[in-house]
């Protein structure tokens, strides 16, 4: 019988980007004569991806975005963020006291992030936790990308895992839809990126800190699927 695996996103999930990414984000706006954004307005951006927040920047000052200056602040945000990892970022609370548990329970444990693959193990190298994960997959990494579900289905495949002994975790309406369309249960973390609480998706379960993702519960969910 093949290992379970519990498969994690990134941004929001396991490691607290917000910093980086703000920082990231205002180089941009900056480079295109806009005001600036904090912390708090912020959050509302995030989730999606630098491309995204920069267009949500805009539009949360009314300002127009051509194709072009999109293209090239979106340019310097990656260099920005690329040249400064791992800059603030950190991982929450728990995070890896939680992956030593499933390890030690023969758990695999994977990465399934909308960053690019690249910045993704980048990251998690500069933070040295990337050794811990079978595997690490990214945007890019296929030709599909969250909410597809071959993403998930395919990360999990690469890590040498199967999709019936599976658990998802992560922090967003993507997260909880890619999931569900793959038939896999998902946990969401209730303080990632997103505008709205997560129970609103209708996660499996909702946890507010690590020592609450216990091998036990992910047991209990892949048993609740197979049932």
């Amino acid at each position: 019988m093949s290992r379970p695996i519990i498969v994690f996103d990134l941004d929001g999930t396991l490691i607290d980007t917000a910093p980086d990414l703000l920082d990231s984000l205002n180089h941009s706006l900056a480079a295109g004569g806009v005001p600036q954004t904090d912390a708090t307005g912020f959050r509302s951006f995030l989730g999606h991806g630098g491309r995204v927040m920069i267009e949500r920047a805009y539009a949360a000052q009314q300002k127009l975005l051509p194709v072009d200056e999109h293209d090239r602040l979106f340019a310097l945000f990656l260099d920005h963020y690329g040249e400064n990892i791992p800059g603030r970022s950190q991982p929450y609370p728990g995070v890896l006291d939680a992956l030593d548990r499933f390890a030690a329970a023969g758990f695999l444990l994977a990465v399934c992030t909308n960053k690019t693959e690249k910045f993704a193990r980048r990251l998690l190298d500069a933070l040295d936790i990337s050794r811990r994960f079978a595997t690490i997959t990214g945007q890019d990494t296929f030709a599909f990308r969250k909410p597809d579900p071959r993403h998930l289905t395919e990360t999990i495949a690469q890590a040498g895992g199967n999709p019936e002994r599976a658990v998802m975790v992560g922090d967003s309406r993507t997260d909880i839809d890619t999931a569900k369309a793959a038939g896999i249960p998902v946990v969401a973390v209730d303080f990632g990126y997103t505008d709205r609480h997560v129970r609103e998706f209708e996660p499996s379960r909702i946890i507010s800190h690590y020592d609450e993702l216990t091998v036990g519960l992910a047991e209990g969910l892949i048993a609740a699927t197979r049932a």
